[in-house]
């Protein structure tokens, strides 16, 4: 959790450098940095007191564009630097910025690390199942049968699950969020800084130019109603135009179902409430998809607990020595 006295005045566009920003035109990036200055101005954030950490991939241009300090570092690697610049000064406040690419293959061990460690960052990854950068080979995100020029018959291996990944990892904040939907995104990112220790997001980003609409079956204005679900804690878990739809357990099993509230007896009182606490129902809601399953956005799990280096520093203290020594 990072708390800053407010600085009054700020705008989103002060948080915008002054480089030019390179994306592709039409690229999900955009909106994803619209985002994240958006938030910076609403939650008071201090420009000399905030840090962008990236890898490499398209998604870790973002630093160049932030009005803050930033490093541009090493692929799959940004979760070490991050990991030494939180221990240097726990003070900061500190984003890593990520890709399928860069944070779930090369960086995948060390983005398991920062999470199980619960250093206290937020750590966005942009995810849009390929390689952008390099010219669109598939990922580990992509899906089976993806073609690509690393698979030309199309890829025969299963997918990693970004949020299941995180959520195995022991990451005690788990969230997704749309890169067009920057309202919505913006709320899970102010949530995700509150969040005391790591604090992952996946973002599902479109890349026009290698992917275009791969998130489409649930993303689609004609479509987008009846295939996601914004979850919060404590609210019924329900969805549709008309909030008729919901989620129940099936009975004697540990499986989610979709029911119409209105029918075969169902009321908004059998739908399943949302915990965000626990930690089976946010393995339960990451394992969905469409159609058969709509697809859950906002904060699916958030289960605070003591950050890495709050725990370094206790230890330091403990032992007889100087709070203020940086281990």
């Amino acid at each position: 959790m990072t708390v800053t006295t407010r600085v009054e005045g700020l705008k989103a566009s002060d948080f915008a450098s002054d480089q030019e920003v390179r994306w592709c035109p039409g690229c999900g990036d955009y909106a994803i940095v619209k985002a994240v200055q958006k938030t910076l101005a609403d939650v008071g954030a201090e420009r000399h007191n905030t840090v962008f950490v990236s890898g490499i991939g398209c998604a870790s241009r973002l630093p160049y564009y932030m009005s803050t300090y930033g490093f541009h570092t090493i692929h799959g690697r940004a979760p070490a630097f991050v990991t030494g610049i939180k221990l240097a000064n726990p003070d900061l406040d500190v984003w890593m910025v990520t890709g399928d690419g860069d944070g779930l293959s090369i960086g995948g061990n060390h983005l398991l690390h920062i999470l199980r460690r619960n250093v206290d960052v937020q750590i966005l990854l942009f995810n849009n199942e390929i390689y952008g950068l390099t010219k669109g080979q598939y990922s580990p995100a992509s899906r089976v049968g993806t073609r690509s020029p690393s698979t030309p018959m199309g890829s025969v291996e299963a997918p990693v699950s970004a949020c299941a990944l995180a959520l195995g990892a022991g990451g005690r904040f788990v969230a997704r969020g749309i890169d067009t939907a920057v309202k919505d995104l913006s709320a899970v990112m102010k949530r995700a800084r509150e969040h005391t220790g790591a604090s992952f997001v996946e973002i599902y980003q479109n890349c026009i130019v290698y992917n275009d609409k791969v998130f489409a079956d649930f993303t689609d204005r004609d479509v987008a109603i009846d295939r996601q679900i914004h979850v919060e804690h404590g609210k019924p878990l329900k969805f549709a135009k008309d909030g008729n739809r919901g989620l129940i357990l099936k009975p004697g099993l540990l499986e989610l179902e979709v029911v119409t509230i209105g029918e075969n007896g169902v009321s908004e009182d059998d739908l399943l409430v949302h915990d965000e606490t626990n930690h089976t129902m946010a393995s339960l809601l990451v394992s969905m998809s469409p159609p058969a399953l709509p697809m859950a956005l906002g904060v699916l799990y958030c289960d605070p607990a003591t950050s890495y280096e709050a725990a370094v520093y206790g230890q330091i203290k403990e032992s007889g020595g100087d709070s203020d020594t940086k281990p």
